[in-house]
C-alpha cells in the first residue's frame, strides 16, 4: 500500500514531474497524429479505389483495348462468385465550354450507367442524381427550363417557379426523404434563390436555365444531345471549408463540345479528331481531386463508336469484334476477390486461344494480355509506398519520443537523489529493496499513463478538427496551407482516428516511461539505510 501512496504523492507534489508528463503528452499526441493522417490516407485510397473500380478489374493496360468483352461477361456471369460485370472505355479528349471559351484536357470514360450503378459506388458521387433520383442519363436529352406555373397545378399556385417533369416529382421524393442542398452559389444565382426564399418558396437544388422569351412555362427545350457527366471540380469552385460554389453559367443541360483523338494499337493518332456536342447531365464528386478535376463520363456505346472500337466488318467479310479498355466486376458476398481474380486471369488466357472465335493474332494477343486484379492490387503502386511511409514515420516518431524516456529517467533520478532520507527511513522500518525500487517504477508508469492518456486525448481532439485548423491557418495567410489537395489527391485531410492506434500509443507511453524509470529505481534499491540517513 505504501508504494501506491508514495507514488501518487510524488506525482502530485513534485512539480518537476509535470515536465515529464508534458513531454510524454506531446510525444504521444505527435505519434497518434502522424499514424492517423497516414493511416487515414491509406484507408481513403482504398475506399475510393473500391468505390470507383469495383472488386475486381480485368485490364490489358492498352488504349487499344481488348475484344470479346461481351462474350467474356456472358461466360463469367454464370460463375457463383460473380455478381455483376460491366465494360468500361478510357480515352483522352478536349472539353470545351463554348459560351465562356474555356477548354480543358480531360480523361474520357465510357460507361453503361445502369450497370456501373450496380458494380461500384459511382451513383453516390452524382449531385443531380441525389437530388433528382432517376433523372441522370447519358442518352440524348434536351435542356430543362425552370419556368413558372400559369395556373393551379398539382397544388401549386400560379406564378410559382417549377421544373418540368420528371424533375419536379423526383425532387419532391428526395426532399421527402430529408435530402438537403449544402452547396453554395455565385452572386446572381444566390440573389435569385434569396428572392424565392423571401417569398416563402424553397429553391430547387442546382442551377437550371431560365426562360429567355415570352414562353415561361416549365419545359424541355433545345436540340437533343447525348448526356455527359463532368467532374465537379471542372464546373464548380471548391470553397475553403469544403463546400462547392455552383456557377450560374453552368446550368444543367448546358451544351459542351468534346474532341476525341482515336488511336491505333501502336499509339498513333488514327484519322482526324472527332468533335461531338454533349449536354451537361450531372457532375461527379468522388473525393479524389485528380479524378474530380479531370474526368468526364459518357455513354459506352457512343464512345466506342467515336473511337472506332465498335464491331465492324473486314474487307473479306469477316467480323471485327468490338473492344473495351476494362471490365469492372462486383464479387458476390462471401467470396474472395483475390481467388476470383486468379481464376479469371487463367480463364481469359485459355479463352483467347480457345478457337471458338474468329480472331487474328493481334486480337488474340490483346485479349491474352488482359489480367484480372483486385481493386487493392490495381492500386498497389499507390497504396504500398504510403503504407511503407507510415511504418517509417512511426519508427522516426518513436526515436524522437525517446527524448521523453530520457527526460523521465533524469527527473526520476533527481527525485531519488532528493528523496534520499525518505529511502533511508523506508528501509530502516523494514521496506525491502524491491519495494523501494517498485515505488519509482510505479512512478514512471504513472507518468506514462497520465501523459499517454492526455496525449491520446490531445491527438484525438486535434485530428477531429485538423481541417478546421488548416482553414484557420489559411485565413491568417494563404501560404500556411499544409495540405494541398492538388498534390495529395484528396480534398480534405484524413481525420479518422483508429481506436487501436490510440490504445497502442497509450500502452507504448506506459511501457516507455516504465523502462525509463529502471535506472532511478535501481539507484534507490541499492541505497543502504545507514548511508542514506548519514547522507541527510
Amino acid at each position: 500500500m505504501y508504494k501506491l501512496f508514495l507514488t501518487l504523492r510524488y506525482l502530485r507534489k513534485r512539480r518537476i514531474a509535470y515536465a515529464a508528463v508534458g513531454a510524454v503528452t506531446l510525444c504521444a499526441a505527435m505519434v497518434l497524429i502522424v499514424m492517423s493522417v497516414l493511416g487515414g490516407f491509406v484507408q481513403e485510397m482504398k475506399a475510393k479505389a473500391r468505390a470507383l473500380l469495383g472488386d475486381v478489374i480485368l485490364d490489358n493496360r492498352s488504349y487499344h483495348g481488348f475484344p470479346l468483352y461481351e462474350e467474356l461477361i456472358a461466360e463469367i456471369s454464370t460463375w457463383p462468385e460473380i455478381q455483376r460485370a460491366t465494360p468500361v472505355l478510357y480515352s483522352w479528349g478536349l472539353l470545351r465550354f463554348p459560351q465562356i471559351e474555356q477548354t480543358a484536357t480531360v480523361r474520357v470514360v465510357g460507361v453503361r450507367l445502369d450497370e456501373v450503378y450496380e458494380v461500384n459506388g459511382f451513383r453516390r458521387s452524382l449531385y443531380y442524381e441525389q437530388h433528382y433520383p432517376g433523372t441522370t442519363s447519358l442518352a440524348p436529352q434536351a435542356q430543362a427550363i425552370l419556368g413558372v406555373v400559369d395556373g393551379p397545378q398539382d397544388g401549386a399556385s400560379p406564378g410559382i417557379p417549377r421544373l418540368p417533369e420528371p424533375l419536379h416529382t423526383a425532387h419532391e421524393r428526395a426532399r421527402a426523404a430529408g435530402l438537403r442542398d449544402t452547396d453554395e452559389y455565385d452572386r446572381e444565382w444566390t440573389s435569385f434563390r434569396k428572392a424565392l426564399e423571401k417569398d416563402g418558396i424553397t429553391p430547387y437544388p442546382g442551377v437550371f436555365a431560365l426562360p429567355d422569351g415570352m414562353d415561361d412555362t416549365p419545359r424541355w427545350q433545345g436540340e437533343e444531345f447525348p448526356g455527359l457527366v463532368i467532374g465537379r471540380d471542372i464546373v464548380a469552385v471548391r470553397q475553403p471549408e469544403g463546400r462547392y460554389r455552383r456557377l450560374g453559367f453552368y446550368p444543367r443541360g448546358y451544351v459542351v463540345t468534346l474532341t476525341l483523338l482515336p488511336t491505333t494499337e501502336a499509339g498513333d493518332i488514327s484519322g482526324q479528331p472527332i468533335k461531338r456536342a454533349f449536354r451537361y447531365a450531372d457532375d461527379s464528386r468522388t473525393g479524389v481531386h485528380d479524378i474530380d478535376s479531370n474526368y468526364v463520363y459518357c455513354d459506352f456505346a457512343l464512345l466506342q463508336r467515336l473511337l472506332q472500337m465498335d464491331e465492324a466488318q473486314r474487307e473479306d467479310g469477316s467480323r471485327v469484334p468490338g473492344r473495351c479498355s476494362q471490365i469492372q466486376i462486383k464479387i458476390a458476398p462471401g467470396h474472395d476477390p483475390a481467388k476470383a481474380a486468379e481464376r479469371l486471369t487463367k480463364f481469359v488466357a485459355d479463352f483467347a486461344y480457345s478457337g471458338r472465335f474468329a480472331l487474328n493474332i493481334s486480337e488474340r494477343e490483346l485479349l491474352r494480355r488482359a489480367r484480372a486484379e483486385t481493386w487493392e492490387q490495381s492500386q498497389r503502386h499507390v497504396i504500398a509506398p504510403i503504407e511503407k511511409e507510415r511504418v517509417l514515420m512511426q519508427i522516426v516518431m518513436g526515436i524522437i519520443s525517446l527524448v521523453a524516456v530520457l527526460l523521465v529517467l533524469c527527473i526520476l533520478y533527481m527525485i531519488v537523489l532528493q528523496k534520499t532520507r525518505d529511502v533511508g527511513v523506508l528501509k530502516s522500518v523494514g521496506a525491502s529493496s524491491t519495494g523501494v525500487g517498485a515505488i519509482f517504477v510505479l512512478y514512471g508508469a504513472a507518468v506514462g499513463a497520465v501523459g499517454g492518456l492526455l496525449g491520446a486525448a490531445l491527438g484525438w481532439t486535434f485530428m477531429m478538427n485538423i481541417n478546421e485548423v488548416q482553414e484557420f491557418l489559411i485565413s491568417i495567410h494563404p501560404g500556411m496551407r499544409v495540405w494541398d489537395f492538388s498534390v495529395y489527391a484528396f480534398d480534405r485531410i484524413p481525420s479518422r482516428v483508429e481506436l487501436a492506434d490510440a490504445l497502442g500509443v497509450f500502452v507504448a507511453s506506459i511501457l516507455a516511461c516504465t523502462g525509463g524509470s529502471f535506472a532511478a529505481a535501481w539507484r534507490a534499491a541499492r541505497m543502504e539505510p545507514v548511508e542514506a540517513l548519514r547522507y541527510e
